[in-house]
C-alpha cells in the first residue's frame, strides 16, 4: 500500500531518506518516539470512534 502512495507522489528511496533525515534533525531522537505514540493513539482512536467503540470497550480490548 505504501509503495503504491510513493508511486502516486512520485517519490523514491531516496526521496524518502532525505525527508526521513530531515525529520530527524528537527524533532530530534528523543521526541520521534513520542511523536509516534501520538500518531498511534490518534489512529486507534479514529477507528474506534468510527466503529462505535467507547475508550472502555477501547481499553479492554487492547488488555486482552
Amino acid at each position: 500500500m505504501l509503495n503504491s502512495i510513493f508511486l502516486i507522489l512520485g517519490m523514491g528511496a531516496q526521496e524518502i531518506t532525505i525527508i526521513l533525515v530531515v525529520i530527524l534533525l528537527f524533532f530530534g531522537g528523543r521526541k520521534l518516539p513520542e511523536l509516534a505514540r501520538g500518531l498511534g493513539r490518534g489512529i486507534r482512536e479514529f477507528k474506534d470512534a468510527s466503529a462505535g467503540k467507547t475508550t472502555e470497550e477501547s481499553d479492554e480490548d487492547t488488555k486482552k
